[in-house]
């Protein structure tokens, strides 16, 4: 009788220690996930206000403010929707993409960039355009540059897209907009990328790096290569375009839905473009 008596006293102790630790778990993984979105939401509601309250002057502007403006609308469905600290962090890395967006704008319309937007996934690796490059691809020209122009309106924060790396700058057509809507690279996408980036300075990563897919921005030599003719972060006169940017994973998981920014892509025909 004694014997039944201790393993039930024992049953029972096991059982309420169990029961709290496990209340113990839930509690701290509700907490994390409160923290999580609290953290994205002021990225959030810092890009709101900075959406509503810019207008653009020029096409390079314009189209920054209305991917900016997208960016925007993806975080917030992104936190509505979160259930979890990394799905609250993609939401976050999502509104830092348009935060970029918002100063590539203010850069554009020669005015000061504003503060400092922490880095986000992938950015460093993926590089920045450190010159002017102009390639004929396709039947069409297609431009890069460090810097804004008529010629080249359509600013990328530098990042990985569809598991490759897009460098930031500022270029003629949003040449990388299919694979993210895609998910997945067009068998032309290699020849792009070696003629328009090959031997460019600010650039680590060659054709065939970039066709597999090599490095996943955290691996030293990919990061000491985007750091590469300097820090590719905000300010396309040639300071910092790009810090270390995001879209790692699938560019932030945004949902680039809707028209982006109801460009037809910035204005660029993508016409027979093989992606």
């Amino acid at each position: 009788m004694e014997l039944l008596l201790i393993v039930a006293v024992i049953g029972a102790v096991v059982f309420l220690v169990s029961k709290s630790q496990k209340n113990k778990s839930a509690g701290h993984s509700a907490t994390q996930l409160e923290d999580a979105k609290a953290d994205a939401r002021q990225a959030i509601e810092r890009l709101g206000g900075q959406v509503y309250n810019l207008t653009g002057t020029d096409n390079a502007s314009k189209q920054a403010l209305a991917d900016a403006s997208e960016r925007y609308t993806a975080a917030g469905s992104q936190i509505e929707q979160a259930n979890s600290p990394a799905q609250a962090r993609l939401a976050k890395q999502t509104a830092l993409e348009g935060l970029y967006y918002i100063r590539a704008a203010r850069i554009a319309m020669d005015m000061d960039p504003g503060p400092e937007v922490p880095s986000l996934d992938g950015q460093k690796a993926a590089g920045h355009v450190s010159e002017d490059r102009e390639i004929e691809f396709e039947g069409r020209q297609v431009a890069a540059s460090p810097n804004p122009s008529q010629r080249t309106p359509n600013y990328y924060p530098g990042g990985r897209v569809a598991g490759r790396p897009v460098p930031a700058g500022w270029y003629s057509e949003p040449w990388w907009k299919p694979a993210l809507v895609a998910g997945a690279w067009g068998v032309g996408s290699m020849l792009l990328f070696s003629a328009m980036f090959s031997g460019m300075a600010g650039v680590a990563y060659g054709a065939q790096d970039f066709e597999s897919g090599a490095g996943d921005g955290t691996d030293a030599g990919g990061d000491a290569g985007g750091d590469a003719g300097g820090d590719a972060g905000g300010d396309a006169g040639g300071e910092d375009m790009g810090g270390d940017m995001g879209g790692g994973e699938d560019f932030g998981g945004g949902d680039f839905g809707g028209d982006f920014g109801g460009g037809d892509f910035g204005g660029g025909d993508f016409g027979g473009f093989d992606f």
